[in-house]
């Protein structure tokens, strides 16, 4: 019950934020994106799909990482590497969670988000200037967390891998569509699309505890 009622919360706000941001209303998104991201937190510890406390508390650290980068990319100054860093580390405790009870099938799926992660640095190449080899860096390791989240998804079953592996693959494609517009040129609906898919993907891993 106690989850449901948060998953509203984390709904409304989510959906406030992106208004607010979409409108360029900045001190509502300094209220409701950290706000939304801590809601998503609480769903986390609820912890009702029965995962064990080593899954949990890895991926409750990897929110409260989420959070500094959320808070590190809305400040009126940029301050993208610090944010860059700060949902790396997120990733890495992702993929420990992911690790952490065994049971993967790499394959296709590798083919797949190597062949994705090839594509869209190509893409993004000539436009990233000194932030190459960050964003080098950060590509890998979301990819691997998308990997090790599919993975286990395909070897386990259940509704818990579901989840995380539908939220890690939303993740990919939100941070995919934040380097875009970043990058390359802002597109039209770029913060619905990418606020929408960063908080999908952080409410359904968050929901896999």
């Amino acid at each position: 019950m106690l989850t449901a009622v948060l998953s509203t919360l984390v709904l409304a706000f989510a959906l406030l934020n992106i208004r607010a941001e979409h409108v360029g209303e900045r001190r509502q998104v300094y209220v409701f994106k950290p706000l939304t991201t801590l809601l998503i937190i609480l769903i986390a510890l609820q912890g009702t799909h029965g995962m064990t406390g080593a899954y949990r508390a890895l991926v409750v650290v990897g929110l409260v990482c989420s959070l500094a980068g959320d808070v590190f990319l809305m400040l009126p100054r940029d301050r993208f590497v610090a944010g860059l860093v700060s949902f790396l580390f997120a990733h890495l405790f992702y993929i420990a969670a992911f690790t952490s009870d065994g049971g993967h099938v790499w394959g296709w799926t590798a083919a797949l988000l190597l062949f994705y992660g090839a594509l869209m640095l190509k893409l993004l190449w000539t436009r990233l200037g000194k932030l190459k080899v960050p964003v080098v860096v950060y590509v890998s390791v979301i990819l691997l967390m998308a990997l090790q989240a599919s993975s286990r998804w395909l070897a386990v079953g259940g509704w818990g891998s579901a989840a995380a592996g539908a939220g890690a693959l939303l993740f990919v494609l939100s941070d995919s569509a934040l380097a875009w517009n970043r990058f390359v040129g802002e597109f039209r609906g770029a913060q619905i699309f990418i606020l929408g898919t960063y908080f999908a993907a952080q409410w359904l891993i968050a929901l896999s505890t």
